[in-house]
């Protein structure tokens, strides 16, 4: 017995090591968070934070607001203000239940993703195999047909329709088929350009009811909602009369109520309606799709999927000129996602979000993928103004918390490749022999030059101390320090797509 153990345990480091060779990624290890206080931190931020939102709801005449902030994965930090129904003096809760408006539009596109997941569809159909009265839409006879990931990144070449579309929320199936049957004006060729479109994401509702037999809210309700846990409602009738937000309009230095609409086609745009504490389940489903990692997946939908949603597939417009709250300029450029839309800043951070406005009704949510933050703001005036209020709040938990990104683990072969390369300089004898510089290497770089800047650098910084540790970018790219008695030198280099791979690009220079 024991010699057959010993014999199968061989079998398997065998066929193991085969395994690792075959597949250079194994070893993948996902980035973490160094900081292991950054949610405790958040929370004694409250009372700045509580702060914060009241005096903007004050100072912007919000009649009702909730706010939460989940941290990975968790509402930590939330609260609300002011009044849901103003003429029963009904408090604002972070269960109150608010329209949501355009934060649906990404329930539509992962319930899209869905089914694309599920062999129903495919981003690249064209619209009209599910809306025949579709297939001769085109501004001019070139134009190819509209897909649905046209649709899904407001592409298609409809025209920009926030006025127009927001007062659509209640119309049927039929009349947006007799809307498409009578013709659509184009503003732009469709796949040419972003134009917001609130049309677009109600023919992808339609889509959604064309491929599955059933409507899109139902199907989002089940595939979604009911699988997180949400309280949601896509028909405000059907909400609690205690917890439902009324919508008002501040005019003449009053607030005038808003008349709610009910559920129809152009609810797959803008006609949700969620609680912070129901929505936070939310986000932190996008939230868990980050760092990409070996773990067994969530069951609502493909971490790569909600990846996929969080990529800037339409670049519209580039502000050099932005300025954070405390008055420092960062230029900014923004995308849209698949129903999402993505901000990243000059110091490289990212934040995927979307607002929400309707009459009556003003909202966003926003989240940094690679800090693990995300919050929610809901409001009940109309088109409220919380999207760049969301933007100073991330801010100040950024610098207040001192937050940091994930920190990346230097792969096995970089970690590997620096400490060959390490006892190689600064002469690089025998590095032609060595095995770890690729075949374009010697090409690029000549052994004389190689060896001359290496040596020169070593002189300037004097006898080595120390090696700093590998510092990657990536998997395959990296850098690290050398510290001398008289100064520091900095090496970075590349590695090759091969397995194994190689050092393809490297470059040595003195720190100042």
């Amino acid at each position: 017995m024991y010699k057959k153990l010993i014999l199968l345990l061989a079998v398997y480091l065998f066929q193991s090591q085969i395994f690792a060779q075959s597949n250079p990624n194994i070893e993948y290890a996902a980035p973490f968070f160094a900081d292991t206080m950054r949610a405790k931190k958040i929370k004694s931020l409250a009372p700045i934070i509580d702060k914060m939102y009241a005096d903007y709801a004050m100072a912007n005449h919000l009649p009702g607001y909730a706010y939460g902030i989940v941290v990975d994965g968790e509402l930590v930090v939330s609260g609300a203000g002011g009044f849901t129904d103003i003429s029963k003096k009904t408090n604002a809760n972070t269960r109150s239940m608010f329209r949501i408006a355009s934060m649906s539009k990404s329930f539509t596109a992962m319930a899209i993703l869905k089914l694309r997941d599920d062999g129903k569809l495919k981003l690249d159909d064209p619209a009209s195999i599910y809306i025949p009265a579709l297939k001769a839409q085109k501004l001019t006879n070139d134009a190819a047909e509209i897909t649905i990931r046209e649709l899904m990144t407001h592409a298609a070449g409809f025209p920009e329709d926030n006025p127009w579309g927001d007062r659509q929320l209640a119309d049927t199936e039929e009349d947006l088929i007799a809307l498409f049957k009578k013709g659509i004006s184009f503003s732009t060729v469709n796949g040419t350009a972003y134009e917001y479109s609130n049309l677009g994401f109600a023919t992808l509702g339609l889509i959604i009811k064309k491929v599955t037999g059933i409507s899109y809210n139902e199907y989002i309700a089940q595939n979604i909602w009911k699988r997180l846990g949400m309280q949601a409602s896509w028909e405000y009738s059907k909400v609690p009369e205690t917890q439902l937000a009324k919508g008002y309009r501040w005019i003449n230095e009053n607030w005038k109520e808003e008349a709610l609409l009910h559920d129809g086609i152009y609810g797959a745009m803008g006609g949700m309606i969620s609680s912070i504490e129901s929505f936070s389940k939310y986000l932190a489903l996008h939230q868990q799709a980050w760092p990409a990692r070996n773990e067994e997946e969530n069951i609502i939908i493909k971490r790569s999927s909600l990846r996929e949603m969080h990529q800037p597939w339409r670049f519209n417009n580039l502000n050099p000129l932005y300025k954070y709250s405390d008055g420092r300029n960062c230029a900014v450029v923004n995308g849209y996602g698949y129903g999402l839309a993505i901000m990243r800043d000059c110091d490289n951070k990212t934040i995927v979000g979307h607002s929400g406005g309707l009459p009556g009704f003003g909202s966003n949510w926003r989240f940094m993928p690679d800090y693990g933050v995300g919050l929610m703001f809901f409001a009940n005036l109309t088109y409220a103004p919380t999207a760049a209020f969301n933007i100073r709040v991330i801010d100040t938990l950024v610098k207040l918390a001192a937050l940091k990104p994930r920190t990346l683990i230097a792969s096995p072969v970089l970690r590997q490749r620096k400490n060959e390369l390490v006892k190689l300089l600064p002469a690089f004898n025998g590095a032609v022999e060595s095995g770890i510089f690729a075949e374009n290497f010697f090409m690029d770089y000549y052994i004389d030059s190689l060896k001359r800047q290496a040596m020169g650098i070593y002189e300037s910084i004097g006898k080595i101390i120390s090696i700093g540790e590998i510092i990657p970018e990536n998997q395959l790219r990296g850098s690290f320090s050398i510290h001398g008695e008289k100064g520091k030198a900095m090496v970075f280099f590349t590695l090759t797509p091969e397995n194994p791979a190689l050092i393809q690009e490297y470059n040595i220079r003195l720190l100042k």
